[in-house]
């Protein structure tokens, strides 16, 4: 199961929607039942993320949390900062919907083991693949 959780005032969201999608591209993923936390946040509570997790200062899109092991059937954690995923959208010129559709999709991935830094483009390849069944 997933878990929504909105932590900003920047951007109306639906979270019972993004469960709903989330859960299903987590499906995507991997068969056995498994549960994660998504929470959309402010740039500067991603900042704050990045900046203390990755000795980053500066807003990203999405920071994945991976669950220590012994913590059976969950992931971990996702933050996605929707000022930024707006600010994107824009960029490539997505909907709002599908950035964050993508952002969710990536986290995921990342929580599920997949390093786009160091798998030779395995992620990159199922990400396009999963976007296409998923329809992002």
């Amino acid at each position: 199961m997933i878990e929504v959780v909105n932590r900003q005032r920047h951007v109306k969201i639906d979270p019972k929607a993004w469960e709903s999608f989330a859960d299903k591209a987590l499906g995507a993923i991997v068969k056995e039942k498994r549960d994660a936390t998504i929470a959309f946040v402010s740039n500067r509570t991603i900042r704050d993320l990045n900046r203390r997790f990755r000795g980053l200062n500066k807003n990203t899109d999405v920071l994945s949390f991976p669950a220590d092991e012994e913590e059976a059937g969950n992931l971990g954690d996702i933050a996605i900062s929707l000022e930024q995923a707006r600010v994107q959208a824009r960029a490539n010129g997505l909907k709002f919907d599908q950035e964050v559709a993508q952002l969710i999709l990536h986290g995921l991935l990342h929580l599920c083991g997949y390093d786009h830094e160091t798998d030779n483009g395995e992620m990159d390849q199922l990400e396009i693949r999963l976007r296409r069944k998923l329809r992002i």
